[in-house]
C-alpha cells in the first residue's frame, strides 16, 4: 500500500476515477447503450484497474526490496510473495 501522503492521494484519486468510469458503465447498460460504447468503456476501466494494480504494485516492490534482507531466508519470502502478486496481476 502506498504510505507517503503524495502517494495514497494519488491512489485514491484514480479508485475514485475508476467508481466514476464504472459508475458511467452502469447507467450506459441502464439505458441501453450500444455494444460498442459498452466494450470501450469496459476496455477503459480494466485499463484504469490495470495502471492502479501497477501504481501499488510498484510502490510495494520499492518498500519490500528498497533495503538490504535481514538474512536469506528473509530474502527468499520476499521473493516469493512477489512472485505471487505478479502471477495473480496478470492472471
Amino acid at each position: 500500500m502506498p504510505h507517503s501522503p503524495e502517494e495514497k492521494r494519488k491512489v485514491l484519486a484514480r479508485i475514485r476515477r475508476i467508481r466514476g468510469q464504472c459508475e458511467g458503465l452502469e447507467r450506459a447498460l441502464e439505458a441501453g447503450a450500444d455494444c460498442g460504447p459498452v466494450l470501450q468503456q469496459i476496455a477503459a476501466i480494466r485499463g484504469a484497474v490495470n495502471g492502479l494494480m501497477s501504481e501499488v504494485l510498484e510502490s510495494h516492490l520499492r518498500e519490500q526490496f528498497g533495503h538490504a534482507a535481514h538474512s536469506d531466508a528473509e530474502r527468499a519470502a520476499r521473493v516469493a510473495e512477489m512472485t505471487g502478486l505478479i502471477r495473480s496481476y496478470l492472471k
